[in-house]
């Protein structure tokens, strides 16, 4: 069995911390076992190795986000896998399962398992996923899912739907229905859909194949744009006639939003030094250099990063997708395998960046006529050859770059 994870994400819901390069799942927000905070990614993949799945894991995501996964996980190479551009879960997954059949020689006949990345789960979840390959075999279906109990009839997440109570044969899906409709389906033994998928990957070779597609990883990559940009759900489940899923009954929550971030996290504040007084309710993560003081405040959540200031009710905070397009397209905060860079102001004349390098790691950087080059702090071997200089880090090595405008 093969467990493939899919990172991705457009980095708008946790804005401003989450940004195209870096999405939700990176976010170290949380308190690990040591007190040291760690990301949704590197929660996930601990919950892996404790469960015996890590060694059979594999992650899809865009080529962008390699660098931060190899930076937050000790992960080998040939375990990522790259996608060529976001073009939604249906061509992701094909391309992870053309991936595993063509480069790490997993049969036909082998089940692969397609997960979310970022579940906010019990370790039990994934000891209850390994249910998914004998279920495959018993009932011969050409997919099978999870399915969470529902708390409550939620409008947020889409259901499965049973042929009859207490059945695993799936009759129907149904895409976040009103409150009303959701609590008819659960009567009737609906689950919420975990986005989490078990088949065959012999079943989605020969889907490529009758659709006209190569199967081999490098030949897909070429035809990558040609494929339906369409979820997995639309493109290939909702076609299938013999679906069966399995139900789980422990603690599962989406973190995409704000509000259910903030539930799960164990400080009221997160980063810099910050003071919270008089507040009820209220949350500060704070990614930059500047302290934020909030008071006599209930029910609201503050996020300050390197994309800019975000301050909501809790309620209202998935509404930060109604916030103008342009505030997302700017990228000032990334991560690399050496370390991070962030803007620290952008103007008409002048430009500069802070480069944290983590110690012993390296970087090449080309530098132009207008750009100067200074060391903060830490140590560092710089080796220059004409314009190209490389940089290894030590003791905490921040330097900045600063681009200023050319005079004619």
């Amino acid at each position: 069995m093969k467990l493939v994870l899919l990172s991705g994400g457009s980095g708008k819901r946790l804005w401003p911390l989450s940004n195209n390069q870096r999405s939700k799942q990176f976010i170290k927000a949380f308190k690990n076992e040591n007190d040291e905070l760690e990301s949704m990614v590197q929660r996930v993949w601990k919950q892996l190795d404790e469960t015996n799945l890590q060694k059979d894991a594999f992650i899809a995501t865009g080529e962008g986000q390699r660098s931060l996964l190899k930076n937050q996980l000790d992960i080998e190479d040939e375990k990522i896998i790259s996608e060529p551009s976001r073009r939604d879960t249906f061509p992701a997954i094909v391309l992870a399962a053309s991936y595993l059949f063509s480069k790490i020689g997993s049969s036909k006949d082998e089940v692969m398992i397609v997960q979310p990345v970022d579940p906010f789960v019990d370790v039990a979840f994934f000891e209850k996923i390994k249910e998914l390959e004998p279920l495959i075999k018993k009932t011969k279906a050409s997919l099978a899912l999870v399915g969470i109990k529902p708390t409550i009839p939620s409008e947020k997440f889409g259901y499965i739907v049973p042929e009859e109570f207490q059945s695993n044969k799936v009759k129907m899906f149904q895409e976040k229905p009103k409150t009303e409709i959701a609590e008819e389906l659960i009567s009737r033994g609906a689950v919420w859909n975990a986005g989490v998928f078990g088949l065959k990957i012999g079943v989605l070779i020969d889907y490529l194949e009758s659709l006209g597609y190569p199967v081999d990883y490098d030949e897909l990559v070429k035809s990558y744009e040609e494929l339906p940009k369409n979820s997995f759900d639309y493109e290939f489940s909702e076609k299938q006639e013999n679906i069966s899923f399995i139900q789980y009954d422990g603690y599962w929550k989406d973190l995409g939003t704000w509000n259910t971030l903030t539930e799960e996290v164990g400080d009221k504040i997160i980063g810099k030094a910050s003071a919270l007084i008089d507040s009820q309710n209220t949350h500060i993560i704070n990614e930059t250099d500047l302290p934020i003081a909030v008071i006599g405040v209930k029910d609201l959540v503050v996020a300050a990063g390197a994309e800019g200031i975000f301050v909501s009710t809790k309620e209202a905070s998935p509404r930060v997708k109604e916030i103008p397009e342009h505030f997302f397209e700017t990228i000032h905060y990334t991560e690399e395998n050496w370390g991070n860079r962030r803007t620290i102001y952008n103007t008409e004349k002048a430009h500069a960046s802070c480069y944290e390098v983590i110690n012993g790691k390296s970087l090449k950087l080309e530098l132009q006529d207008n750009q100067k080059l200074s060391r903060l702090s830490g140590e560092g071997i710089f080796t220059y050859r004409g314009k190209s200089v490389a940089i290894t880090g030590s003791n905490e090595l921040i330097f900045v770059i600063v681009t200023e405008e050319i005079k004619e």
